[in-house]
């Protein structure tokens, strides 16, 4: 069975050019997943589809109101996982991606004003993620990035299957350096070892370097 992702927006027309394109194409077309854009004014009640209103207690900005979001998501009959993209999320990473890819239904609700109404993080939703220490000027952005990341690990979606398994973050570290021809570019050579034909020497090169690029750029994943 194919993946659905359900993307809860009042953007749907955001994601039809990125969706349409490269790998997140390639996989609708060969029917591993499928896109499903939910405008979130459809589930308004008012003459304006009005998503947002005042907050409580006052402040600056304005807060997308709690009953378009219950009512889209119960339109849907969906299957868990149901989440919401947020700056208060804990961060995306790679493992949330393996896990989502094997899910036969996903459900992204994306934000947008000054916030969402507690009462969807508290009481619709199965988990609520960030895509990192900054903040958008709506979710779209952040739903399209779990998507992306998502898709390109269902199997059969890379022409290369070993391609995803060597990315950064699948082994627990960054990835090693890449080269491609020409062998040398403006005085800049290829390492003699990559030209050696000598393929277990090659690896332990490149677990090496793997190792020394994310002791120096990311320390944590140690």
């Amino acid at each position: 069975m194919p993946l659905r992702i359900n993307v809860v927006t009042i953007f749907p027309e955001f994601f039809a050019g990125p969706l349409g394109l490269s790998i997140p194409s390639r996989a609708a077309a060969a029917g591993s997943v499928s896109y499903n854009l939910v405008d979130l004014r459809d589930f308004t009640h008012d003459k304006h589809r009005t998503v947002d209103d005042y907050p409580y207690g006052g402040g600056a900005g304005m807060v997308m109101k709690p009953q378009p979001f219950f009512e889209a998501v119960e339109s849907l009959k969906t299957e868990p996982p149901i989440v919401l993209l947020s700056p208060r999320g804990r961060v995306f990473a790679h493992g949330d991606a393996e896990r989502f890819s094997k899910c036969l239904d996903l459900t992204l609700l994306c934000g947008h004003y000054k916030d969402i109404d507690q009462r969807v993080a508290d009481h619709l939703v199965d988990d609520e993620l960030s895509i990192g220490d900054y903040v958008l000027t709506n979710g779209a952005l952040a739903a399209l990035v779990v998507a992306d990341a998502i898709v390109r690990l269902i199997p059969g979606v890379l022409g290369d299957k070993g391609s995803a398994v060597q990315d950064s973050f699948s082994s627990g570290i960054l990835d090693y350096p890449h080269y491609t021809r020409p062998e040398s570019f403006r005085g800049w050579n290829v390492p003699d070892i990559l030209l050696s034909g000598n393929h277990a020497a090659i690896e332990a090169w490149r677990r090496q370097r793997a190792l020394e690029i994310t002791k120096q750029r990311r320390p944590d994943l140690l």
